[in-house]
């Protein structure tokens, strides 16, 4: 088998360094081409000098000199927003593994796709703002859209060993998911699993920031603790997998070792379980549909305790239903969602919010959103920094 010849997106993030581990491990199925991140000059330099790459991109142009005195060779650089999309489109990749933490991946993924990349997505709000578009040009282009979210993995693998093909060769009303009673993800329920709603309030961000089992970027790690995360999950999802939103669904599982399951028609369930480890399904992403054998620790039984399952707090965290009601209204609902949530992240992070005031914000913008059905590309950033501006106003009013 040749090596996979891999653009990483987003290379100096938590994802990036799964990603750059997993190279090191699998030399021989996995080459890194190009590696891309938004401003830090000195990480992605020393990433670059260590796996030389040909091509290497820092959005950030104001740090491009910073980038060049710190590279031990000469690969080509681009820069800003535009070289993003251009290293994207390298000639000699294969695949483009998209890492980059809220709405900027998504025209590079785009972009790749044109191009005849498998995309290899780990950045939820590409699907979430505009599922429908990504996933139709991957239809029009023959390309695959594979996921790394270990959720999403865990949900490709069971179904592609469940319904015997690639789920992403059938859709929604295909043969194949009149299979597929129910997609369940499971969550880790976060920090505040168990912290009774009356105390939300006092929440700081130094606590939400705790995760009891993922080391994660800041956002998604707040994502987690508000359960937005797993909403943001739903919808990936859907989009996916070609399932109606009522047959995704959430556990709390705060082992973390049953990645998340799917049900079938006749009452069989499928399950994925490793350690908490994001390699496990960048290289399977990277490798799909072959096994690679890897110095990754396999699942010692004997060690496991218990695996525990639960029902979420809908009401104590109102992130799921808000989340549904994006994914079944579609549109520009889910984009609106999700700008609105990281402003609010973002605010609560700089201690101007509540946590509880997350979700209001949330709330608060999707209500006042006129709804596009089914928007081009231009009405979902349109509606994305629509939704932007109304959650800095609620966050002022907030603050008074």
């Amino acid at each position: 088998m040749k090596r996979k010849r891999v653009v990483i997106l987003g290379a100096t993030g938590s994802i990036g360094d799964s990603a750059l581990k997993v190279a090191r491990d699998i030399p021989e199925r996995m080459q890194i081409v190009g590696i891309a991140a938004n401003s830090n000059a000195q990480k992605l330099a020393a990433a670059a000098n260590e796996v030389r790459p040909e091509s290497v991109c820092l959005v950030d142009e104001t740090k491009i000199d910073v980038l060049r005195k710190a590279l031990d060779y000469e690969p080509r650089i681009f820069a800003g927003e535009v070289g993003l999309r251009e290293i994207a489109c390298l000639t000699n990749a294969d695949m483009v593994l998209v890492a980059i933490v809220g709405t900027g991946g998504l025209r590079p993924a785009l972009a790749a796709i044109e191009t005849g990349k498998d995309l290899a997505v780990a950045s939820k709000e590409i699907l979430v703002m505009a599922g429908e578009i990504v996933m139709r040009e991957a239809r029009d282009h023959g390309v695959h859209v594979l996921p790394v979210d270990s959720e999403h993995n865990a949900i490709f693998q069971c179904l592609y060993r469940g319904i015997g093909v690639s789920p992403m060769d059938s859709r929604a009303g295909s043969p194949c998911h009149e299979e597929v009673r129910r997609i369940v993800l499971t969550a880790s329920g976060g920090p505040f699993r168990e912290t009774p709603r009356k105390d939300f309030d006092s929440i700081t961000p130094e606590q939400a920031l705790k995760h009891p089992t993922w080391n994660m970027g800041p956002k998604i790690t707040i994502d987690s603790a508000t359960l937005f995360n797993k909403g943001l999950e739903m919808i990936e999802a859907h989009w996916l997998f070609g399932v109606e939103m009522q047959r995704v669904e959430v556990v709390i599982h705060p082992q973390s070792i049953v990645h998340s399951l799917v049900e079938f028609a006749d009452g069989s369930t499928l399950a994925q379980l490793s350690y908490s480890n994001m390699c496990f399904p960048i290289q399977y992403a990277v490798t799909w549909p072959d096994r690679v054998p890897n110095t990754l620790p396999p699942l010692d039984f004997s060690k496991l305790s218990k695996l525990e399952f639960f029902t979420p707090r809908y009401a104590d965290f109102p992130a799921l239903t808000l989340a549904r009601r994006a994914g079944e209204t579609a549109g520009t609902l889910p984009a609106v969602m999700n700008a609105a949530n990281e402003v609010a992240v973002a605010a609560f992070l700089d201690r101007q919010v509540r946590f509880s005031g997350i979700w209001e914000i949330v709330e608060e913008v999707m209500n006042q959103h006129t709804l596009v059905a089914h928007p081009d590309l231009d009405a979902i950033l349109q509606a994305d920094q629509w939704a932007r501006a109304e959650a800095r106003e609620r966050v002022e009013a907030l603050k008074r």
